[in-house]
């Protein structure tokens, strides 16, 4: 079968956009391989699907699959792309767009300037929910990887963080600390993994080991995530601006029981047909 495909990108973390409504397929793990691969297939971080949603008063389904062929929950700057896709489209002629995740359900919104913003919904900081193996919540928890202890942040966007502060993200030990964190015993699910320099208050700087992954440009669950354990953590303002290495978020949460709420640019890059 051929199979159309958006190729899109939110601040260099890339994605191939399926829309499985207008075309009736089900993709298999080895149907997502053979599309992330970037040299026999189109190449991207992730997949996403476009589907008819199973819930009431909810427009669409949204889903994500790891370069690997593993589905996710959630993915920040997929939802951007996700919304831009079905806008450009014309799958909808609705600014503020509800769909549903695995995660639960979230509201995206095009705004008049292009950019996205998305209501993440609110974090989740209880270790079991996460999932995390802790005695109780804290602000941050010593972490032992390689021998050596860490004091880490956690948090989930309906997908699993943890937030590593560094002093420096363009020396930071993504590339061993990265793969060995993302499989701790202590995320029984695996866990994204973020490497969080403070520049001041309202700015960070951010490098993120994604889990099933490896490192990417961007990641907007993982800014998000970043952002609230700074809160939590008495360091941050409610309004951060986050510097990726592909490119800026802007992430608000005004504290417990609110949304983490999220703006932020999405791209077409091509479109074609692949043999499925």
């Amino acid at each position: 079968m051929l199979l159309r495909f958006t190729k899109m990108h939110g601040l260099g973390n890339d994605f191939v956009v399926i829309d499985l409504i207008t075309q009736r397929f089900k993709l298999k793990p080895h149907h997502i391989r053979k599309i992330a691969d970037r040299h026999f297939g189109i190449g991207c971080d992730q997949v996403l699907t476009v589907e008819i949603p199973t819930q009431p008063d909810v427009d669409f389904c949204y889903r994500i699959y790891n370069a690997e062929g593993s589905e996710v929950e959630q993915c920040g700057n997929g939802a951007r792309c996700f919304a831009r896709f079905i806008r450009d489209k014309r799958m909808t002629g609705k600014h503020k767009i509800k769909v549903e995740t695995l995660a639960g359900i979230i509201e995206l919104e095009l705004t008049e300037n292009r950019q996205v913003r998305v209501d993440m919904g609110e974090p989740i900081l209880d270790p079991k929910r996460i999932p995390f193996t802790a005695d109780q919540q804290a602000s941050d928890y010593a972490l032992d990887v390689n021998g050596d202890t860490w004091h880490v942040g956690a948090v989930s966007m309906g997908n699993p963080h943890v937030i590593f502060p560094v002093t420096d993200v363009d020396t930071a030990p993504v590339e061993t600390i990265g793969p060995v964190t993302e499989s701790h015993p202590r995320f029984p699910q695996r866990v994204n993994v973020g490497f969080m320099q403070i520049v001041d208050r309202d700015t960070i700087r951010l490098r993120v080991f994604e889990r099933g992954v490896g490192e990417t440009l961007a990641c907007g669950t993982g800014a998000c995530a970043a952002v609230v354990s700074g809160i939590v953590q008495g360091k941050l303002n409610t309004t951060v601006t986050v510097h990726l290495p592909g490119g800026n978020l802007s992430i608000h949460w005004q504290g417990p029981g609110q949304p983490v709420i999220m703006t932020g640019p999405a791209a077409t890059v091509f479109e074609g047909q692949i043999q499925i």
